[in-house]
């Protein structure tokens, strides 16, 4: 039986505002080597924050790949919680693994696209298993471009220009 797949786009920029990320070298290796940990919290929509865990150093690649638990907070609405590998030199899908509030019961897949590393990304969330989401969320996004950036409202947190009672 299909099961109705619904599309959310969020941006995701890191404003070193929080002092994220936070590089852990558990290795106390010089260069990026397994098992050290990337703590992160970042503003967005809302807030994005998690843990990466380093897997492999790509240095042919200048690059890492990471296992990542995360979460994306939306204020009133809930938030949707992931998991994967995060690669930094290409596009990843990451499993979408729940939510709560009007995310609860949710599954599917999000689409991670990283336009600059690490202080902008862009999601394609490919949601299933939850009731429409509210116009608020289901807004034209504007594509993925290294050339956005937020409105100096939704820098500021003003009201109007973020997801209702979204926390800094």
């Amino acid at each position: 039986m299909a099961c109705k797949v619904q599309e959310l786009c969020v941006y995701e920029f890191n404003e070193r505002d929080r002092n994220s990320p936070a590089y852990l070298r558990l290795s106390q290796k010089p260069v990026n080597a397994l098992g050290d940990l990337v703590p992160f919290s970042n503003k967005r929509l809302g807030i994005t924050a998690g843990l990466c865990v380093l897997i492999q150093h790509l240095p042919e690649k200048n690059a890492d790949r990471y296992e990542a638990i995360y979460s994306f907070y939306f204020g009133d609405y809930g938030h949707i919680s992931v998991q994967g590998a995060y690669l930094t030199h290409e596009d990843t899908f990451l499993t979408v693994t729940g939510g709560t509030g009007i995310f609860e019961g949710v599954h599917g897949q999000v689409k991670l696209q990283q336009l600059i590393f690490p202080f902008k990304l862009f999601y394609t969330f490919y949601l299933k298993g939850i009731p429409d989401l509210p116009a608020e969320l289901q807004g034209q996004h504007v594509p993925p471009s290294v050339d956005v950036e937020p409105s100096p409202a939704a820098k500021a947190m003003e009201p109007h220009a973020v997801i209702k009672n979204c926390t800094n």
